[in-house]
């Protein structure tokens, strides 16, 4: 099978989105299938030995948002010849905006099937931007308009699938869960020296530092927190000086530590694997992805209470619910501190059934695009 991806966010520095895309073209060459990814350009530099192709053009940086650019593909020539050569068998576009569009239009050309997979919530995007409630209603209207011209549409959990419904759109709306990857259970680096965290208890938000990522919960729960313990945030984002600026107005600055973008996987694993437990109170995230990072590690999550990452979360099981307030994380964040033995228990739970291999996901994926394509034809 020949499949081409659009994303407007992917290598080097990926968001969550850019990601699963990383990880969708990676198992399908794996697996022996044309593969190619269609995205902005972000860096020049060696791009890796990939079992896909990248297929980008010329991006900008955009302000403040160090993990995207914005082009036009359809202007640049190097770009289109590439995708002129390609005979594919389908399209899959991760966004309604530059990049969906430039899908929709080369699958257009081609005569292909269109699948829009719906990543998150734009009406928040939109009225964060903007601030204008009118403003983020006519851009969701943009959204829907968008996923109406594409032969299936996937969300990646149950809520988001509602919350695409809920902006109005009247279609099927299938619903296809991102994967893990599952490393192998080492700590090979020495994050405690690396990070000042010796003898410490450790809490781990993973991801952009963005306040939409209810990041402020996080930081006023482990002000009232009165164990002693690090918060580790990890990742960049818009927001982060702000963040630094709450942090000290709340007298936790030395027990905060930012450790900027991490592209080092090892890091990364050994950083979930030293935690205690991963806060990831978001409401805005359509799936916990990290969620599943953390508990391949065998660290437990806690999330709020019907958030789409506590779609995976039973309660004491394989990890934590709270109320979204910062009493209610700080409630439970004191409670499990004081029984490292159970925390344990929970992350072995939490490893055995929340993790889901990528392949499993892909050879799904791939499934289900024999049945678009056929049904196309």
């Amino acid at each position: 099978m020949r499949i081409v991806q659009f994303s407007d966010s992917f290598l080097p520095i990926m968001d969550g989105v850019g990601n699963v895309v990383y990880r969708y073209a990676k198992c399908f060459g794996e697996k022996g299938h044309e593969s190619y990814v269609v995205a902005p350009q972000t860096d020049t530099g060696y791009r890796g030995n990939y079992p896909f192709e990248i297929i980008d053009y010329v991006g900008v940086p955009l302000a403040g948002l160090k993990s995207y650019s914005v082009g036009l593909p359809a202007l640049d020539n190097h770009c289109q010849g590439r995708l002129k050569m390609i005979d594919a068998d389908i399209v899959q576009v991760h966004s309604p905006f530059i990049a969906g569009h430039a899908g929709l239009a080369f699958a257009e050309k081609k005569g292909l099937p269109v699948v829009g997979m719906f990543h998150s919530k734009y009406y928040d995007d939109f009225l964060q931007i903007t601030g204008i409630e009118l403003l983020a209603n006519l851009g969701v209207k943009y959204v829907v308009d968008f996923y109406d011209r594409c032969d299936e549409v996937w969300a990646v959990s149950e809520s988001s699938a509602d919350v695409l419904k809920s902006y109005g759109y009247k279609g099927r709306v299938g619903v296809i869960p991102n994967g893990t990857d599952i490393p192998t259970i080492t700590q090979s680096a020495d994050v405690d020296s690396m990070y000042g965290l010796t003898g410490e208890n450790v809490l781990l938000f993973v991801g952009q530092l963005n306040w939409k990522k209810n990041i402020r919960c996080i930081l006023e729960a482990v002000a009232k927190v009165k164990v002693p313990c690090k918060l580790v945030l990890a990742g960049q984002g818009p927001h982060e000086a702000e963040i630094r600026a709450a942090a000290d107005e709340l007298c936790i600055a030395e027990r905060v530590v930012f450790t900027g973008h991490l592209s080092d996987a090892d890091v990364l694993n050994s950083l979930y694997r030293r935690a205690d437990l991963f806060l990831f109170p978001s409401l805005y995230d359509t799936s916990g992805l990290v969620v599943r990072e953390a508990a391949a590690m065998g660290t437990p999550s806690v999330v709020v209470r019907g958030s789409s990452a506590a779609e995976c979360i039973k309660d004491g099981e394989n990890g934590y619910l709270c109320e979204n307030s910062p009493e209610s994380l700080c409630g439970v964040i004191t409670r499990l501190l004081a029984d490292k033995n159970a925390i344990a228990k929970v992350g072995e739970k939490a490893m055995a059934q929340i993790p889901i291999p990528w392949i499993t996901i892909t050879d799904r994926v791939l499934d289900e695009y024999e049945k678009v394509i056929k049904k196309h034809k």
